[in-house]
């Protein structure tokens, strides 16, 4: 079995800033100030975890804890700090909701620049294109602005796009909960598919019965740390016991 994705001794360091001048002048003068305002933030502090081909992994923690964080580095929409971030095949980004759509443009249109930015080419997209229209089943809407979509729609057409194209490593972060039952049934469907198929998952949610229903393995992640890494039900034990403690 080979490795998908290799996190070493991986740091992700933010700077924040905690005031805004109001005025150039205050500007100026915050930055010959030793307070000036700035301070750095350590989303995750020297991390190592390996996923293997066809894993399907869950990251769990409090808000702010870095899963987040590690999604978009596997993505490649960060880099590191510090440390390494290996990722071996095609990956399918599901991390924000509408994240690379235009929204001036329609669904169909909007379908081949999502391909094209997850590294298809237009005849690769184009074969594929009414099988993405079809799972998301939005119907006329295919063809409206995507501005004038609903959130549900918009996962409709994300999912449909990220999971048709038949990546090699497919990350999920939190927006299954948008949508209607009938459509998460749907996307629940694939995702075992993806499972049968030896597809690897990196699933990000709040949802402890989703976590345990998916993934094969669970990090706990707190104020940028693997506390655990483990069997499912482990964790997410652990992770409640958690959650019950002040942050």
């Amino acid at each position: 079995m080979s490795t998908r994705i290799h996190f070493e001794n991986v740091v992700q360091r933010y700077r924040v800033i905690r005031e805004r001048p109001d005025s150039l002048r205050e500007a100026f003068t915050k930055v010959f100030r030793h307070n000036s305002g700035v301070r750095d933030f350590l989303a995750l502090t020297g991390i190592s975890f390996a996923v293997q081909d066809g894993e399907i992994l869950g990251l769990i923690g409090r808000n702010g804890s870095g899963k987040s964080t590690a999604l978009k580095l596997i993505a490649g929409v960060f880099e590191p700090t510090s440390g390494k971030v290996e990722i071996v095949g095609k990956v399918a980004p599901m991390i924000e909701l509408g994240a690379g759509f235009h929204p001036d443009l329609t669904g169909r249109e909007n379908i081949v620049i999502n391909g094209l930015i997850l590294g298809f080419s237009r005849e690769e997209i184009m074969a594929k294109e009414q099988a993405i229209i079809d799972f998301a089943g939005l119907g006329e809407f295919i063809d409206s602005p995507v501005k004038q979509y609903s959130s549900g729609m918009f996962m409709r057409l994300a999912f449909s796009i990220a999971t048709e194209i038949d990546p090699e490593i497919l990350l999920i972060d939190e927006i299954l909960s948008v949508g209607d039952a009938e459509f998460q049934e749907k996307c629940e469907a694939r995702i075992r598919d993806f499972r049968r198929r030896g597809k690897t998952i990196v699933f990000v949610s709040h949802s402890s019965a989703s976590v345990r229903a998916i993934c094969d393995r669970v990090i706990l992640l707190d104020h940028g740390k693997i506390l655990a890494d483990g069997s499912p039900n482990q964790v997410i034990e652990r992770y409640e016991n958690l959650v019950h403690q002040p942050a």
